[in-house]
């Protein structure tokens, strides 16, 4: 077999920095989705995950560079890039036995942080000691071309970065679960390695028998590991913005089937008489005490499709348009959660402030519950210009209805207060019903209700206080007396300022 020509080494070297430079990008995009079920998909996940990256390639350039110095040999830099593909693949066994053991320990804020270096630090180092290597060993073929070669090299690393990251978003995540592009990752570089090494004739017997048997012996670790089956679920698979899970439990002392929105409850119906699980959704008919016959509803947020489905069972003459980002959801709420098809439910596949910016027409009310979590949530949901959008596309005496969570408790930064007061500056007849107890500093379910006139809830009105519906009958306890909070000393939520996550863990830290 001849030997393989300068040239042909040159290409398969820049074909190696194009490779690894996508797998950096791809480890950097999945690491988010890697955490966020255990700490959210908040501010301080994304830059734990981007500043743990930024950290390990830096260092790893700084010592790459060193190293090739030392010892510019290919073989040197295949085994490294060999030995960067089993430390990705080994981030779906770290990620599958340890993970949840440290999302018990640590808060939203250090967690991801702690994580991201315990998951991605190692394998991010070695993937950046790759790009000052390609360059030495480039450098052979012409001395005199250093800034050329070094401007090739770091073209071809870009380039596959920025393959990866579209890749990745637009083609990997939703098609393939996470674990799957972890290990597919890991296994391209690794097999390209390897690949090349026996073509530059880099490995002995010995060393090929071992790493033949290492790949075999991760590979059967892989799949022992995502393929035990769980009968806690009937159904799960990775969605294009959170890891959906269904499951059927006994819950209040009937049959339950719950949808999760990666670790936390989304939706849940009684299966024994497809009633509504969770007493914060059931406030949706708050609409009814100014509009009893509604023409059109606005949904922001489907899910299980609970509440789109409750409507449209209490009125036969109302139309219901939902906004659904994740694609998934309104095949299986079909499918799981007894959610018939009625031509007067259009269902839409957007973003829901997005969709409402963009609609001219006015409705009766406008319902968001788009919270998968009490530490996870859309800001663009929670500030005055979106409250504001919705008021101006309410008709006269229209409702808007939002679920919110968070605690009353009185302290200098509040998120719930924060927002009470922003919702107040858009809608000033406005009301805040505690699902739980109206008293309590308990982080719980706060509703918002904001209505587009001067009309008033009149809480001795004998229709509802005498009312057979617990939700309405309930109302005057679960009334949260505002006028106890001077709520001048709170920030308003904006699009410009909007410290979601800061406020938000400030609850969390002292509850949980």
């Amino acid at each position: 077999m001849k030997d393989i020509t300068q040239g042909t080494k040159d290409s398969l070297l820049l074909a190696s920095v194009f490779i690894t430079g996508a797998a950096v990008l791809v480890v950097e995009i999945i690491a988010t989705r890697i955490l966020s079920p255990y700490y959210g998909n908040t501010i301080y996940t994304t830059s734990s995950v981007i500043g743990t990256v930024l950290a390990a390639l830096s260092l790893g350039y700084y010592l790459g560079g060193m190293l090739s110095d030392k010892y510019p040999e290919e073989r040197l830099f295949y085994g490294i890039i060999l030995i960067s593909g089993f430390l990705i693949i080994f981030i779906n066994v770290l990620d599958s036995t340890f993970l949840q053991f440290l999302s018990n320990f640590f808060s939203i804020s250090y967690g991801p942080v702690i994580s991201s270096v315990f998951l991605f630090f190692i394998p991010s180092f070695t993937l950046g000691m790759l790009s000052p290597f390609a360059i030495k060993l480039y450098q052979k073929s012409s001395a005199n071309e250093i800034g050329g070669h070094s401007g090739k090299v770091l073209f071809w690393s870009t380039l596959g970065s920025i393959i990866g990251s579209f890749l990745s978003g637009f083609v990997l995540i939703p098609n393939l679960g996470v674990n799957n592009i972890i290990i597919g990752t890991g296994f391209l570089l690794v097999l390209w390695s390897f690949a090349l090494l026996l073509l530059l004739k880099k490995l002995n017997k010995e060393i090929m028998l071992f790493v033949l048997i290492l790949i075999v012996s991760l590979l059967l670790l892989f799949l022992f590991i995502n393929n035990k089956d769980d009968h806690r679920f009937i159904y799960e698979k990775d969605g294009v913005y959170e890891k959906i899970r269904i499951e059927d439990r006994v819950w209040q002392g009937h049959p339950t089937r719950f949808l999760y929105q990666d670790k936390s409850w989304s939706s849940a119906m009684f299966l024994d008489s497809d009633e509504m699980a969770f007493d914060y959704t059931k406030y949706y008919k708050l609409y009814e005490l100014f509009n009893k016959n509604p023409k059109n509803i606005f949904v922001i947020g489907g899910a299980a499709y609970s509440i789109p489905k409750a409507i449209l069972s209490r009125s036969k003459e109302t139309n219901v348009l939902v906004s659904e980002i994740e694609p998934e959801y309104y095949d299986l709420a079909k499918k799981y959660f007894n959610l018939k098809d009625d031509p007067r439910l259009q269902n839409f596949i957007e973003d829901g402030r997005r969709l409402l910016a963009k609609n001219e027409n006015q409705y009766d009310a406008i319902i968001s519950d788009v919270y998968y979590s009490i530490f996870s949530m859309p800001i663009h949901f929670t500030t005055k210009e979106f409250f504001s959008l919705s008021k101006n596309h309410l008709l006269e005496n229209g409702a808007f209805i939002g679920n919110f969570a968070g605690s009353l408790d009185p302290k200098t930064e509040s998120f719930i207060l924060s927002e009470i007061k922003t919702f107040k500056e858009v809608f000033p007849n406005s009301y805040f019903f505690a699902v739980n107890n109206a008293d309590s500093s308990v982080p719980q379910n706060i509703i918002f209700l904001g209505i587009n006139s001067d009309k008033k809830i009149d809480f001795n009105n004998k229709d509802i206080k005498n009312s057979k519906d617990p939700i309405f009958a309930n109302l005057s306890e679960k009334n949260i007396n505002i006028d106890q909070f001077d709520l001048s000393s709170y920030q308003e939520i904006t699009d410009d300022f909007s410290p979601i996550e800061y406020l938000v863990s400030r609850d969390i830290k002292k509850f949980y």
